[in-house]
């Protein structure tokens, strides 16, 4: 079978396909189980709102810097799914993904023909790719909330919640306290559980400390200080910060490669979480300081060459794309501001527009496709009824609407591809096919 067999077949396992979501650790743990799979290497796991793909990709380029084969399983994949599961920042082979999944389908018919998800069956490879590799590190990230997403079949020697925020509340509930306890429930007793939101739930909270997990908080166990204003040549630095023991670490640093100010909650989270791993990985700043500068992740404020300028970020959800609003504020001026625009239905789609209010000149509004896809008639209502301002024209895909954005767009203006990873997608796509 090749790999798009595969993934067809996947898709047709649970009865929802792709966008499938059952929670619950069940399924997962009886083909686990079958597979013999066993850990032999430290394990972090990355939940969170927003941050989480950031806060990997540099625990992933630092680990790597500092010689260690390190595995990274991430989702959504933005154009091709090997994205999903990288060998020290290199997608996997399509051979060594299509032998991982034959021994998850077997192990699968062994244990009873177990229905899993898409995302659980690529839990599993996952897993089966790093073992075949030997990796010495593997960081896994949550897909949707914590407590009963597939990765938390694993044992976390440390884990992370980068932030807790309003999203996916038809399955993790309606508030920041009951999203707060899901994603939570990646800690473990006695091991250390980090979390960078500066104001956590009380939930979260509440868990670390009744199960006992160490819990350690942004801005009192770890955190970073910006420089003051006017600081002379130290202008280009930050500096992290770390408890250990009675003694307080600091380390200044050159701003990380990805940008925007929330980019240091998440790089201080990378830091401590490889503090706090020290005795098992240790890394040392000769890594840290290249790992920092040169991470790259598409689709976190990824701005393209050239003009006009061309932003894609996947933000979704109000959180997100406040700090896009805030990142592209710091920008600089541009006269025109065209913004290609598709988001799923379960989104918070008003709350996540009414922070651009007043700053965009153009919407191209794209049509995602599926059961969760929101049509660009229907995003062109949200945008008239909250009065968000700009002219409108709609798009039967994210492909066309990049299309529309760069034959309307000036080099004077710039192209903002933002509100999904099929918008994102899209976009790049579109921009592949351009001369």
């Amino acid at each position: 079978m090749t790999k798009n067999d595969w993934l067809a077949h996947l898709e047709g396992l649970h009865p929802k396909g792709q966008a499938g979501i059952e929670l619950g650790l069940d399924r997962i743990r009886q083909v686990k189980a079958a597979l013999s799979q066993s850990q032999h290497c430290p394990v972090i796991i990355v939940g969170g709102t927003n941050g989480k793909g950031s806060t990997c990709a540099y625990l992933e380029n630092i680990i790597a810097r500092a010689g260690y084969r390190v595995g990274c399983y991430t989702s959504p994949h933005i154009l091709d799914y090997n994205e999903r599961i990288r060998l020290n920042g290199q997608p996997v082979g399509d051979e060594a993904l299509c032998v991982a999944f034959a021994r998850v389908e077997a192990a699968r018919r062994q244990a009873g023909g177990v229905a899993l998800t898409y995302f659980e069956f690529g839990t599993l490879a996952a897993w089966e790719v790093f073992a075949a590799a030997g990796v010495e590190a593997a960081i896994l990230e949550v897909g949707l909330g914590g407590r009963l997403d597939a990765v938390n079949v694993y044992e976390p020697d440390v884990a992370i919640v980068t932030g807790v925020a309003l999203d996916h509340t038809d399955w993790l509930g309606p508030d920041r306290e009951s999203i707060g306890f899901e994603k939570a429930g990646i800690f473990r007793a006695g091991r250390p559980a980090l979390c960078a939101d500066p104001q956590p739930p009380q939930s979260l909270l509440d868990h670390a400390a009744a199960i006992g997990a160490d819990l350690r908080l942004i801005g009192r166990d770890f955190g970073f200080e910006r420089p003051a204003a006017g600081a002379g040549d130290n202008r280009l630095q930050w500096r992290w910060w770390c408890r250990s023991g009675e003694q307080v670490l600091k380390r200044a640093l050159a701003y990380p490669g990805l940008r925007g100010p929330t980019q240091l909650y998440n790089a201080s989270v990378a830091l401590a979480a490889l503090e706090a791993l020290g005795d098992k990985l240790p890394v040392t700043m000769q890594a840290i300081r290249p790992g920092l500068i040169e991470t790259e992740l598409a689709g976190r404020f990824q701005v393209v060459p050239g003009k006009p300028a061309i932003v894609l970020d996947v933000g979704h959800n109000p959180q997100a794309v406040g700090v896009l609003a805030d990142n592209l504020s710091s920008m600089g001026f541009f006269d025109r501001t065209h913004v290609v625009l598709g988001m799923l239905n379960d989104k918070d789609v008003a709350g996540a527009l009414a922070v651009l209010k007043g700053k965009v000149d153009h919407w191209h509004l794209a049509t995602l496709e599926g059961p969760r896809g929101t049509s660009a008639a229907t995003l062109a209502g949200f945008i008239d009824q909250a009065g968000l301002g700009g002219e409108v024209t709609c798009y039967q895909s994210p492909q066309l609407a990049m299309q529309g954005a760069r034959e309307q767009a000036a080099e004077s203006d710039r192209i903002v591809a933002f509100g999904s990873f099929y918008t994102v997608a899209g976009a790049l796509a579109a921009l592949r096919k351009q001369p």
